[in-house]
């Protein structure tokens, strides 16, 4: 049973999720392509990462990373800043026209939040919120940065 719902739950968030991702990639000037979309969340999820990092995570090249990483920058949702550690690399950095997306990316997540808490005892929510940190910083170790 806990298999089945917990598929159920994120099998929800994620068509949420694609359903955003297909209103930002239509058809109009300076438009993301669904690819576009999902690199930035990666950028996003990676926290300010190299170009070497992203096509190391995305097991892509470093020719086709810097391909994408050029593509998002003419199109403003990304830009680049000098690394601290190597001046010879540069960090990915989400810009504001990627932020003014953002808040729509991010809004259901926040709706689901704002009626979880509405629906169960306070108690509930900090035993949840306890077992979600655990889980993504114990049991899915696959996915650190």
């Amino acid at each position: 049973m806990l298999e089945k719902h917990f598929t159920q739950v994120y099998d929800k968030f994620k068509l949420q999720f694609y359903r955003r991702v297909f209103d930002l990639v239509r058809e109009r000037d300076g438009s993301l392509s669904a690819m576009e979309a999902f690199s930035l969340e990666v950028i996003k999820m990676l926290g300010e990462p190299t170009v070497g990092q992203f096509a190391d995570f995305l097991n892509i090249s470093q020719s086709n990373a810097t391909y994408k990483v050029n593509s998002l920058m003419k199109k403003g949702y990304l830009e680049r800043r000098n690394s601290e550690l190597d001046r010879r690399e540069y960090n990915l950095i989400l810009s504001e026209k990627f932020y003014s997306y953002a808040g729509l990316m991010s809004s259901y997540e926040h709706t689901v939040m704002d009626r979880i808490k509405k629906r169960f005892p306070a108690e509930d929510v900090k035993k949840f919120d306890e077992m979600l940190s655990v889980i993504s910083s114990e049991l899915m170790p696959e996915c650190d940065k």
